[in-house]
C-alpha cells in the first residue's frame, strides 16, 4: 500500500506508518530547522536533512535511492528517481514516514500557536494559513524566505 504520501488519506498514512516501522530493516529520520532553511535555502537544507537521516541508520545502506533529481552535495552515491515515491516501494515508505512525522509535529505546534490552522493545513500555504499570518504575524516556525510569506510581510 505504500505510495506517494500525498495521494493517501491521513488515516491510511497513519496505518502504513505503523506497518512500515514494524517491518522495516531500518529507518533513519533527519530534519532541518526553519533557521537552517532560511540560512542555507531549501535545497541545501533538504540535503542536510537527508545526510542526517542516513547518519541515523544503524548500519550504512547497501543502496540509496531518492525521490527527485540527483543531490549534488549528498556526499554518497545514490540513484535519483523523479516521481520515485509512486514508483519505488522504499521511497514511498520514506515519504509516508516523513509526512506522518511532519504532520504530527505540526499538530503539536498548533496547540502552542493556535489560530494558524496547523492541525488542518499542517503548515501548507492555504488561504486560512496566509490569513492567520496577516492577522497574527509569524512565529519562530515560519520560514521567512518562503516566497508567499515575503509578499505577506512586504519584504
Amino acid at each position: 500500500g505504500a505510495d506517494d504520501s500525498k495521494q493517501l488519506s491521513k488515516e491510511t498514512r497513519e496505518q502504513l506508518y505503523s506497518v512500515i516501522l514494524k517491518s522495516a530493516h531500518a529507518v533513519g529520520v533527519g530534519a532541518a530547522s526553519v533557521k537552517e532553511i532560511d540560512r542555507r535555502n531549501i535545497l541545501r537544507a533538504t540535503t542536510v536533512a537527508m545526510q542526517r537521516a542516513l547518519d541515523h541508520l544503524q548500519a550504512p545502506p547497501d543502496q540509496i535511492v531518492i525521490d527527485g533529481l540527483p543531490v549534488k552535495h549528498l556526499g554518497r552515491e545514490h540513484e535519483a528517481v523523479v516521481g520515485g515515491d509512486a514508483l519505488i516501494h522504499s521511497i514511498g515508505c520514506a515519504s509516508i514516514i516523513a509526512k506522518v512525522i511532519r504532520d504530527r509535529l505540526m499538530r503539536r505546534l498548533a496547540l502552542r500557536y493556535p489560530g494558524y490552522g496547523w492541525e488542518r493545513n499542517v503548515g501548507y500555504g492555504t488561504a486560512e494559513h496566509r490569513g492567520a499570518i496577516d492577522e497574527l504575524g509569524v512565529t519562530p516556525h515560519h520560514r521567512l524566505t518562503f516566497t508567499g510569506l515575503q509578499f505577506s510581510l512586504d519584504l
